[in-house]
């Protein structure tokens, strides 16, 4: 076999039957919630890096900085490389967790991947709790990056397996619901904690409790049956189908399916799965897929907002409280974002949600850019603190639109950029087109939050205008090239290459990856 792994149908898409079982409603949750530990760092983060008695200990050079502040120079008072370092370690060593984990949920499945992430993140979350110095704190910040990116990797690959296709969307979007939650969750609790000297080791301690939802819930997970299958297991893959889709499915027809694509992927197997996705014709979209969709992700520029709102709203001129509750306003719109696309992700699709989502976002961002361009510097009052040299109006507007921007993100690329990946890969190469699209985010999230600050310093109200025009190129592409995969069996997913304009070229042109599909 030269190309990738169409399975062969005479037929449309299967359906196997059965519902929205409360074993898969539970099953995926307890996976989704995996979003939850990376939502609550990505909140507690940027929240932490406002509160100046963390500050004062690990970063003094900082709140000098912001004494000494002149007007002209709003835009580099956080340019610190330490600080950047302090949010960005734990992408790389997520990044690279990342790609491990592909191998180990290979040969030991998604369940043990769940666990392992979970007990590192806490043993993360407890060191940095207890950190006094900065090599601690950075050392439990890798920690934390290990425990995500095991997690990160199993989660969406769980959600996808054991969906109903019919529900697919909704429920693998799950895991972009706990991230945002989180996020709100860890805003709160910075609110809470920024009236203690101490504030800040209770912000990052409690990360260690949603680490212990993960580790507990996983206990209890049942392992997929395209995992089980993979390993030789059968029966359990069979007991595992039949747990979660009901008594009424047909779970043998849907065994079979699963165990045709299965055997279809050890057939091809003639070199190392990597080898086979950058060398194959026929997997040329999902190599395509597996890049764009993550690096596209990060480009929007709502990972770094939501690590910086809080400092991007005291540059604007926000007090310290009044930034951390911004921050909080923020991740309640993302929230609400979430919740309101959920139901119409496999209503209406994949792609109309990408176009609306994308638009809101561009429109947002150019705002944002003219704005701070027009006003941050400008509007000094007698008396008025350098950092607070925009006018109140602007700097209420910076906050509603930056919440609009997130809200387009929630709704469009926050759970699409989860649900995608998790559903276009063939079974043969989905471990790793999970672990690439999970450690290219983690990489370029690394690079965005290192540089995010020295950015923001160097070309101000420019770096918002940057990532809007990322997001026109973003839109226009996942027009122009995804294929809809709304309530299409992951086993059957080969069609939607075989009928695109553009892929069918590449996956017809192999040949011998299976008979054009109806």
């Amino acid at each position: 076999m030269a190309g990738g792994v169409v399975v062969p149908s005479d037929g449309p898409a299967a359906d196997y039957g059965g519902g929205l079982t409360l074993s898969v409603f539970m099953t995926c949750l307890v996976a989704a919630s995996g979003g939850l530990i990376f939502g609550y760092d990505i909140g507690i983060s940027g929240g932490v890096s406002a509160m100046e008695p963390f500050l004062r200990r690990f970063f003094p050079q900082i709140l000098r900085r912001m004494a000494e502040a002149k007007k002209g120079n709003e835009y580099c008072i956080y340019d610190s490389q330490a600080l950047s370092a302090f949010t960005s370690s734990l992408y790389v060593a997520a990044a690279a967790a990342s790609l491990v984990a592909s191998r180990v949920t290979r040969a030991l499945g998604r369940q043990a991947i769940m666990l392992m992430g979970g007990a590192l993140f806490f043993a993360g979350a407890a060191l940095t709790g207890a950190a006094v110095n900065l090599a601690m704190l950075i050392a439990g910040r890798m920690l934390l990056g290990f425990g995500i990116g095991f997690t990160n990797q199993a989660a969406p690959l769980f959600l996808a397996e054991m969906s109903p296709p019919r529900w697919r969307g909704a429920l693998t979007a799950g895991i972009q619901f706990f991230l945002t939650l989180g996020i709100l969750i860890a805003n709160l609790i910075n609110y809470a904690a920024a009236r203690h000297t101490w504030g800040w080791r209770l912000s990052l301690g409690l990360a260690g409790a949603p680490a212990g939802v993960i580790f507990v819930g996983a206990l209890f997970l049942t392992d997929t049956p395209s995992s089980l299958v993979m390993r030789g297991h059968a029966d359990r893959a069979r007991a595992a189908l039949l747990r979660v889709r009901g008594a009424d499915a047909d779970v043998d027809a849907e065994l079979r399916d699963i165990a045709k694509a299965v055997e279809a992927a050890r057939q091809s197997e003639d070199g190392g799965a990597f080898r086979r996705m950058a060398t194959r014709r026929g997997y040329r979209p999902h190599l395509v897929f597996a890049v764009a969709v993550p690096v596209f992700t990060q480009l929007t520029g709502v990972i770094v907002l939501s690590f910086f709102s809080p400092l991007v709203f005291r540059t604007v001129g926000f007090g310290s409280n009044a930034a951390l509750m911004g921050a909080v306003i923020l991740g309640a719109a993302n929230l609400a974002a979430q919740i309101l696309s959920t139901p119409i992700i496999d209503r209406y699709g994949r792609k109309v949600l990408f176009a609306v989502g994308g638009v809101q976002m561009m429109v947002c961002q150019a705002a944002i850019a003219w704005i701070m361009g027009a006003k941050l510097g400008k509007q000094q009052q007698s008396g008025e603190a350098a950092a607070a040299a925009m006018a109140r109006p602007y700097a209420v507007a910076v906050l509603v639109l930056t919440c609009l921007h997130s809200a387009g993100f929630g709704a469009s690329w926050g759970p699409l950029g989860w649900v995608v990946p998790s559903e276009i890969f063939p079974v043969d190469i989905r471990s790793l087109g999970q672990a690439m699209n999970v450690s290219i985010s983690l990489g370029l999230a690394f690079v965005q939050t290192q540089s995010f600050l020295a950015m923001l310093c160097r070309f101000k109200y420019a770096t918002f205008a940057y990532y809007a025009a990322w997001v026109a190129v973003m839109t226009v592409f996942i027009a122009v090239f995804l294929p809809e995969t709304k309530g299409v069996p992951l086993e059957s997913m080969g069609t939607i290459w075989v009928k695109h304009w553009y892929w069918k070229r590449f996956v017809n042109d192999d040949g011998k990856s299976g008979a054009a599909l109806t």
